[in-house]
């Protein structure tokens, strides 16, 4: 990566840090912590690992504030939309084939599937299957998407392990929330390293949740996250192929692995996470160890999560947002468009200036691309990203009219658009905020459409109903069980 957008990534960082507190004055039960720089002899770092055990193995269902409730229901709900969306596609295919011969007993279902494989498997894939459309949660401040690691690991164990809803969504949350603070711990410079950390962070979170409902000790806790610190898995370079969604489906089997072992005495160094060639000093050139410890119950990262209405990374979905206003407005066609100018954040174009995709996987990191289903189809779901579609001659035409300029002074969830038309019209729009984003959030009823488009095509009709009211009433299940059960063919 050139020094320049090395530097453009630590401005977004700063950026995103200075924002923070006001995205907490809706989203916290408390007062954020302050984002502050700590030394690894500092008392923040000085048992870190330790701290963040404590605090999962005494955390309750019931101190969880009831906006953070709805979040983590929110979350659970998305995940099984694209997790059952997701299980038809290629790279489920090819992970089953290669694992089927070894997999052992059939324990746990896969989302949207007949097949059943063992716990360990069944995360894997059903993580890889939640990540493979990139239409999955995310939390802005880092990227990271947290369900993957987190609800993969969860849904296997509970076809293993009875888990009440109530227990199953405290669990969610404490393993997003562990997840998300160790994101931030190191953001950007692990991510602009080359880490993807969805994978290297998620699996915290999958080994917190799972350790929480095997109900470790503190020392245990410890060990399971210790553990994890020693499987970081993603690297940016797999953006745009199958490995991509492998990051997040083995940080969840990972995460798995490591509480389980954890809960049989597997050891671990006690201080994984901050000590001088642990994890954060191995893998990030910053250290923010107050990230992890501060505020613990009362700031509640996961109550910042967030859901895609577009198929495709986040950076995208500003302009996506903007072709499909103008698109409707004017009531554009295909034909009418003489030219359309971008401009944005210079992380626009690093993570997705793909200008010429071949593939629907390559479609999801190419800005142009979306812009042209957009005008084209007025949408940007799973649908616009199929290896037809990147190759149609007609959005092909469009894509090729798209043209993005970098501007320094463009935040990263902004986008300046510009449509000339054939006929001479100069058609523009601002967008500070994007749909989906924690300013104008996806409501429940969005939620709901996007999750019946999704798996309308895979589950039968009364089958989907049914899932809908179960996942919606995830407090309410004696077992979390019959979610996965429901989601299966």
């Amino acid at each position: 990566m050139s020094e320049l957008n090395r530097r453009q990534l630590l401005k977004m960082g700063a950026l995103v840090a200075a924002m923070a507190p006001a995205m907490s004055g809706t989203a916290n039960a408390g007062d954020a912590p302050a984002a502050t720089m700590t030394p690894p002899d500092s008392p923040a770092a000085k048992g870190a690992t330790h701290k963040l055990a404590h605090y999962i193995v005494n955390a309750r269902y019931e101190d969880l504030p009831l906006n953070v409730r709805k979040e983590g229901v929110r979350t659970l709900f998305n995940w099984v939309g694209v997790a059952v969306g997701g299980s038809g596609h290629e790279t489920i295919q090819c992970a089953i084939k290669a694992l089927n011969p070894f997999s052992g007993p059939r324990q746990a279902s896969l989302l949207g599937r007949r097949e059943h494989f063992d716990i360990m498997n069944a995360a894997f894939i059903n993580g890889v299957s939640s990540h493979i459309f990139d239409y999955d949660d995310t939390h802005l401040k880092t990227i990271i998407h947290p369900a993957g690691p987190v609800v993969s690991a969860l849904i296997a164990l509970s076809q293993h392990q009875a888990i009440t809803g109530k227990d199953f969504l405290n669990a969610l949350v404490l393993g997003v929330e562990t997840e998300c603070r160790i994101g931030n711990m190191v953001w950007p410079n692990h991510y602009d390293i080359g880490w993807h950390i969805t994978g290297t962070a998620g699996v915290f979170g999958a080994a917190a949740a799972v350790g929480k409902v095997l109900g470790l000790s503190e020392q245990q806790m410890v060990w399971a996250l210790g553990l994890a610190a020693s499987q970081p898995v993603g690297l940016r370079e797999s953006f745009g192929s199958m490995n991509k969604s492998f990051n997040p489906g083995r940080a969840a089997s990972n995460g798995l692995f490591s509480a389980l072992l954890a809960q049989q005495n597997f050891t671990s160094s006690d201080g994984m996470i901050e000590a001088k060639r642990g994890w954060a000093n191995t893998i990030s050139t910053k250290q923010d160890y107050s990230q992890i410890t501060e505020g613990l119950g009362t700031h509640y990262e996961s109550a910042l999560n967030t859901y895609k209405p577009f198929a495709c990374g986040i950076v995208i979905h500003p302009a996506i947002d903007a072709a499909i206003q103008l698109r409707n407005q004017y009531h554009l066609k295909p034909d009418q468009i003489a030219s359309i100018q971008l401009k944005v954040n210079p992380l626009v174009i690093e993570l997705t200036g793909k200008k010429t995709p071949q593939i629907g996987l390559e479609g999801k990191f190419s800005i142009y691309h979306s812009v042209a289903v957009a005008i084209v189809d007025g949408a940007a779901g799973e649908k616009q990203y199929s290896n037809s579609k990147v190759q149609n001659a007609q959005i092909i035409a469009v894509r090729d009219k798209v043209t993005a300029i970098i501007d320094d002074n463009m935040k990263p969830e902004q986008v300046d658009m510009t449509i000339v038309t054939t006929d001479g019209r100069t058609l523009h729009i601002f967008i500070e905020h994007a749909i989906g984003s924690v300013e104008k959030p996806m409501t429940d009823a969005q939620l709901e459409v996007k999750f019946i488009d999704l798996v309308e095509d895979i589950l039968p009709s009364a089958q989907v109903q049914k899932l809908i009211k179960l996942c919606w009433n995830i407090e309410q299940l004696s077992s979390a069980a019959l979610i996965p059960q429901t989601a299966s063919l």
